[in-house]
C-alpha cells in the first residue's frame, strides 16, 4: 500500500528524516522514483546549511513548515530539492541527492524537470511532487552514512557523516 508521508513524518529531526527518506519514492507528476541518497542540513549552526548565513529571500522557505519544499538554484544552473523538515521556524531540510538511476541532484531535477516552481509548495498530490513510502524496508546495513560533498568551506561541519546512501 501506498502512502503518501505527511507534515507530522518530517516535523522531526533532520538526520532522523533524512535516514528514513532512503528507500521512499518521490513522486512527480504519478512517475515513482526510489530515493537512493539524501545529505542532512541542520538549523543555523550548521555552517553547510544556507540558513547559517541567516533569514534570507532565498532561504525563507527552509523556515517554514515541515513538509515543504525548498528549491534553489546552484552555481546559476542546477536546482536543488531540499525537504523541509522540523518544527516550524527552524531552518532544516534534506537534499535529495539520488533517486533510482539519478545520481546527483541536479542531474535529477534537470531530468525530472523540477524547478524553482515547486519552492514552498506542500510535499503533496494536489503540487504534482510529494514522498511516499511504499513498504519496502531497507536494512540499517544498507545505509551507509559520509560526509556532505562539495561543502569543503564548511570546516568541521563538512566531516559530518550527514550523508546517507543505499548500498
Amino acid at each position: 500500500m501506498n502512502t503518501m508521508l505527511d507534515a507530522a513524518f518530517f516535523r522531526r529531526p533532520v538526520l532522523t528524516v533524512a535516514e528514513e527518506l532512503i528507500g521512499k519514492h518521490l513522486v512527480v507528476r504519478g512517475a515513482s522514483h526510489m530515493i537512493t541518497e539524501v545529505e542532512a542540513y541542520d538549523g543555523p549552526q550548521d555552517l553547510a546549511c544556507h540558513a547559517s548565513r541567516g533569514r534570507t529571500k532565498r532561504t525563507e522557505s527552509m523556515f517554514g513548515p515541515s513538509g515543504h519544499w525548498y528549491v534553489y538554484l546552484c552555481y546559476g544552473m542546477y536546482w536543488m530539492l531540499n525537504i523541509v523538515t522540523g518544527e516550524d521556524g527552524y531552518p532544516a531540510a534534506v537534499l535529495i541527492r539520488g533517486v533510482g538511476d539519478l545520481d546527483g541532484p541536479g542531474k535529477l531535477t534537470k531530468h525530472l524537470k523540477i524547478d524553482r516552481r515547486f519552492n514552498g509548495l506542500s510535499a503533496a498530490e494536489e503540487t504534482g511532487l510529494w514522498i511516499e513510502d511504499r513498504g519496502e524496508r531497507i536494512d540499517a546495513e544498507r545505509i551507509r552514512r559520509a560526509p556532505r560533498i562539495g561543502v569543503a568551506y564548511a570546516q568541521e561541519w563538512a566531516a559530518k557523516p550527514y550523508r546517507f546512501i543505499l548500498v
